[in-house]
């Protein structure tokens, strides 16, 4: 019996379904394709499974939630990917139809007191009027009592400015330690499997990883991160660290698949780039408000184009 085909092919058969889907095919894409299926016999049965899929999911939903499965990118993407290359059980329908709504709003936090869906950002005060900002695709609990104020990162990136006249002290916690103002603006990313990252923009701020007994106080103009067992060297904060409190991503010098990454985040549409650009530096900046016009940016410095699929996927490839 033979196993299951590799994700590469697999990922390339979903491309191809996304592009031929899209509405906006051309006549040289069904010819591309079909050199494509035609050229291995991993690509048949790639493109077999989708098939299968596709078929069992008719009888399974709504034909506008299939298109949106089955076309959306993203989460979506992948967890079709993972459906085709382990047997395509129906049984995990309902937590695909979960995936599409995904990429638009962080499901696995819905219940946190305040969430940021894609591309959205918030601001809002605090009961003791502290400022707090909220990036996008980002999930915070506030816990406030009469001995502390404290705000859990669940996910993303958050700007704290924390009012005067309050006795009680002020923590953000994540899963990976305790950080405690000491009359301060900073800025707290909590990424998941890679620590929490602290940006000091006035003041200072005391940091506890969560394994260890001592707090460790980060002055002003200074950046950490910080993982449940220790910390990475503190360094300088990076250029236009809060950028994105004002709408931009401002980047110095950083390789074009970074680049890509960080405009991931607020693009509700799915961002491909092609490997060959992957280690391309780029200084700029760029709106976050409109991914397009950021992407379409590129152009002019660097020897890329953008390629349009429809409404979802935006791909940089090579120029000419």
């Amino acid at each position: 019996m033979k196993g299951p085909v590799s994700l590469r092919v697999l990922d390339e058969a979903i491309g191809w379904q996304l592009r031929l889907g899209s509405g906006e095919s051309r006549a040289d894409d069904e010819a591309a394709f079909a050199r494509w299926h035609a050229a291995h016999s991993e690509h048949a049965r790639a493109w077999s499974q989708l098939g299968m899929l596709d078929r069992r999911l008719a009888g399974a939903a709504p034909k506008a939630a299939r298109n949106a499965l089955l076309r959306s990118p993203g989460e979506s993407r992948r967890k079709v990917r993972r459906l085709a290359g382990t047997g395509l059980s129906l049984l995990l329908v309902g937590a695909l139809a979960l995936g599409i709504g995904n990429r638009y709003l962080p499901v696995r936090y819905a219940f946190a007191d305040l969430v940021t869906a894609t591309g959205e950002q918030r601001e809002l005060r605090l009961p003791d009027n502290t400022l707090l900002k909220l990036d996008s695709r980002t999930a915070v609990d506030v816990r406030f009592d009469a001995t502390q104020r404290r705000i859990v990162l669940l996910s993303g990136e958050i700007l704290v400015e924390t009012a005067h006249g309050d006795s009680r002290p002020f923590l953000v916690e994540t899963d990976d330690g305790r950080l405690r103002a000491l009359g301060t603006r900073f800025l707290v990313e909590r990424d998941e499997g890679d620590g929490t990252r602290l940006s000091v923009l006035q003041s200072a701020v005391a940091a506890r990883p969560a394994q260890l007994p001592d707090e460790r106080v980060i002055p002003q103009g200074q950046q950490v991160r910080m993982r449940a067992d220790g910390f990475d060297a503190v360094a300088p904060n990076r250029a236009g660290v809060d950028a994105w409190t004002r709408g931009m991503l401002v980047v110095d010098n950083v390789r074009l698949a970074d680049l890509i990454d960080q405009l991931a985040r607020y693009s509700p549409g799915y961002l491909t780039l092609d490997p060959a650009l992957a280690d391309l530096r780029i200084t700029g900046s760029f709106p976050l408000t409109n991914i397009d016009l950021a992407l379409g940016a590129l152009e002019p410095t660097l020897p890329v184009r953008i390629e349009k699929h429809g409404r979802w996927w935006s791909r940089v490839v090579p120029r000419g």
